[in-house]
């Protein structure tokens, strides 16, 4: 299972937040570059980058970060929030972005999506499925489908889509673990690569995630606030 930590960008700072609500963000380094790179020193590979201000605007906004972080460093990048546009897909790509999260454009312009993943590759390409009591939320989380989550994932999985991030909002940044039981049900009712994101709180999450069959595992604030030390991680992955 891939570890995947999570640096969240906004005004250019390193920040958390509290189910997704802007009002509790939380500023843990001012340049992401070095938060990157002391993931780089422990053996990490991967990182998962989200753009807050870009998921807000409704256009990537930081993408000098993410050019920082892939000349700097040589971490894999995803990287999300605010791709809506062609144009906005470019630049992901072209400032050092190995693959793109997609989610409030795969559920509020399906043909956009699908055409990006025809044209890039289901490796490039992650479907983005956040929800909140099971519903697809949208656009940095301030806004709710009545879409259900598991059929979200699976109707996309008949167009393609390999990877999936699922974060289940009511989880995210309240260290009290992750939402097993509805990863359980999509990796009993799909055959995607589970990305879980949200709640990962101890090396018992990571183990747990592991037997259940997840890809990949996304990590924020639990590094940040020491729940889980990056020498745990480097030993998780050896």
């Amino acid at each position: 299972m891939r570890i995947i930590p999570a640096i969240d960008i906004i005004d250019g700072k390193c920040v958390r937040l509290t189910k997704g609500d802007y009002s509790t963000r939380k500023t843990y380094r001012n340049n992401p570059l070095d938060a990157a790179k002391e993931f780089e020193d422990h053996g990490i590979r991967y990182l998962h980058l989200v753009d807050l201000d870009g998921a807000k605007s409704k256009h990537i906004v930081n993408h000098r970060v993410l050019h920082d972080i892939a000349t700097k460093t040589s971490l894999k990048i995803d990287f999300g929030g605010g791709i809506k546009s062609d144009e906005d897909v470019r630049i992901a790509f072209e400032n050092g972005a190995g693959q793109i999260t997609g989610g409030s454009i795969a559920q509020q312009q399906p043909p956009l999506f699908k055409r990006w993943l025809a044209a890039y590759g289901a490796d490039k390409i992650i479907l983005g499925a956040d929800s909140h009591h099971r519903k697809i939320a949208t656009n940095g989380w301030q806004q709710q489908s009545e879409e259900d989550v598991v059929d979200f994932i699976s109707d996309y999985e008949k167009e393609g889509v390999r990877y999936v991030i699922c974060t289940d909002i009511a989880k995210d940044g309240m260290l009290e673990g992750p939402s097993t039981d509805l990863y359980k049900e999509i990796l009993a009712k799909t055959n995607v690569q589970l990305i879980a994101s949200g709640g990962i709180t101890s090396l018992q999450d990571l183990h747990s995630l592991r037997e259940l069959g997840c890809e990949g595992a996304i990590i924020g604030k639990a590094i940040y606030e020491g729940k889980i030390q990056l020498s745990e991680l480097r030993e998780f992955l050896s």
